[in-house]
Formats: C-alpha cells, structure tokens, sequence
C-alpha cells in the first residue's frame, strides 16, 4: 500500500510541474570580466579608446599580434602614421602583407615577438590563434627576442604606440620589455591581457605595478584592454 501511495504521489508531481514546470535554477552572476565586456561594449572602445591617441604622420606605431591589419588600418587611417605589424601565423601574414602591399608606410613582419628568440607551436583559431591553447590545426611559428628586434635590430629608440594582443603570451613579453627597461622607449601601451594564463591575475598585477612607477593607466577594462600612457 505504502508502494502505491508513493507511485500515486510521483505521477501527481509530475502532472503538476508539466501544468506549472519549476522555475530553472538562477543564473551564476556574471563575472568581472564579462562585467568589463559589457562595460566596453557600451563604451563602443574598439571604436573609441583604441584608436584615439596622439599621434600623426612622424609617430611610430608597434602592432604586436597584427592579425588580418584591420587595426593597423585604421590606425593608419586616422594619422598616417609608420605601423610595423608583427604576425606569426602564416596565412594572416600573407593575408595583411596583401593588404599593404602598396602602402609603405606600414611594413609587415613574418614573425611574432616574444620574451626570447624560438620557435613556437601555435593553434590556429582567427583573432584567438594562442601558443597556450591546444587545438587541431597548428602550426611551427617564428619568434623574435622583443627588445633585440625592436632595439637593436630596428633601431627603435622612441615607439609612440604598442599594441599587444597575443593571447597569453603578452606576459613574458612584457616582464622583457620592463626588464629591459625598454618600456621607457614606449610613450603608449595597449594591451590585452588574457586570463587562461596560469596565475595570471598575479603576474598581470606585477607588471601593472611595475608600470606605474613610469606610466599612468588611461583606461582599463579588466581583461579586455587597457593602456598605458608614458609620463613625460
């Protein structure tokens, strides 16, 4: 009887959600970051803070991690100014190489730069092409020491703009460059920090200290972009 009395009560609950289901669970809040994003979002950045600097025909522009050169374009677009774009992956290379061929002011590097000089394995994935994630199509890419190529090789002593976008690597690089001190040479830093990196939330907070004893943040958006602007 107790059996029934059971079965009987199931089959009633069942009847009962089907006429008025439960309600679904909550969602988790969002987090920090998709806060940012949204906030960026709104904010139009891509359109706005990414580009609007102080710079003209004599700037010179850094574009690390170049992808298909639409934000060389329209860099270049807006202040004429010299763009050296550095992209490793072969099919973006020849893609933006393409796209500038008749334009000599921004010039085109088959190669990605990073802490050290190597060879890379990287996943091929769009704007999201990363030494740290693993997917099916990779490819063997070539890196350049950041400071022996920019520095010594390139003869760059004073770089208006940086733009680091290079899906997790961008913390080696940058403990290079301040390392070097080679971030005394750059007046603006634009980067993207990635949080898939191993304690990145740490190692992103040591180099924004180390920063800030020569720049002053001009805008962030936690794990979007920020920038930081040199003080003169």
């Amino acid at each position: 009887m107790g059996q029934f009395k059971h079965s009987i009560a199931g089959r009633l609950r069942i009847m009962a959600n089907a006429i008025d289901p439960p309600l679904p669970p909550p969602s988790p809040p969002p987090t920090q970051r998709e806060l940012a994003l949204e906030q960026w979002l709104r904010d139009e950045g891509e359109k706005t803070l990414r580009l609007h600097y102080d710079l003209g025909p004599e700037s010179t522009v850094v574009d690390i991690g170049g992808y298909e050169g639409q934000w060389a374009s329209d860099i270049y677009a807006m202040y004429r100014c010299r763009i050296l774009v550095f992209e490793p992956v072969t099919a973006y290379t020849e893609a933006t190489t393409r796209r500038f061929a008749h334009n000599d002011a921004i010039r085109v590097f088959p190669y990605g730069l990073a802490a050290s000089t190597a060879h890379g394995e990287i996943t091929v994935n769009g704007d999201a092409s990363s030494l740290y994630n693993h997917g099916e199509t990779r490819e063997t890419i070539e890196l350049m020491d950041v400071v022996e190529c920019l520095r010594d090789d390139l003869g760059l002593n004073e770089i208006d703009l940086m733009k680091i976008n290079i899906e997790g690597a961008e913390y080696d690089l940058l403990d290079r460059v301040l390392g070097e001190k080679y971030h005394l040479a750059i007046r603006n830093i634009q980067v993207q920090f990635h949080d898939f990196v191993e304690n990145a939330n740490q190692r992103r907070q040591e180099i924004r200290r180390r920063l800030s004893e020569t720049h002053e943040l001009t805008y962030e958006y936690y794990f979007v972009w920020e920038n930081w602007r040199r003080r003169d």
